[in-house]
């Protein structure tokens, strides 16, 4: 397996995958997410191809895309009480149903891990919505903790 950049010739398989993710959602909150539907389309992905800011992240086994992890680099604080730092965001990992088992997803994070010190992030944090307790269990072994909790009301 090789893990590297999404290129433009990625795409189709990786709106497979986002459909992979955005169905999984879309069962877990369908007062929110809407099935049949991607979170990103074609335009927007080939745009975040280029921006350094963004970077896609694919992982490539058998001449197929097996996963993908996208990333943002954010400059923190929020506000002037805080420390400034960066930090790589993962927006979205994925690997695909076909190729799960294979420590693919354990891959894909060390290699996003590897890219943020590269980038000078203090730290990797992402979201995992409630109700995902496969994500949510991978995520804590691979060492991350909850730094904090987002709630809501729905009205």
């Amino acid at each position: 397996m090789m893990i590297r950049r999404a290129e433009k010739k990625d795409i189709p398989e990786i709106l497979g995958l986002l459909e992979q993710v955005l169905e999984l959602h879309a069962a877990l909150r369908p007062d929110i997410f809407v099935p049949g539907t991607t979170k990103y389309s074609i335009n927007e992905l080939t745009d975040m191809m280029v921006d350094d800011q963004r970077p896609i992240y694919v992982a490539v086994e058998e001449d197929r895309v097996a996963g993908y992890a996208f990333c943002v680099l954010q400059k923190q604080p929020f506000s002037n009480t805080m420390v400034p730092f960066t930090t790589c965001y993962v927006d979205d990992l994925c690997v695909d149903q076909a190729f799960r088992g294979r420590g693919i997803g354990k891959e894909l994070f060390e290699y996003v891990k590897h890219e943020a010190v590269h980038y000078g992030c203090y730290e990797v944090t992402l979201n995992v919505w409630e109700g995902n307790d496969g994500a949510r269990a991978f995520y804590e072994q691979m060492g991350m903790r909850v730094k904090e909790t987002q709630m809501e009301y729905v009205l």
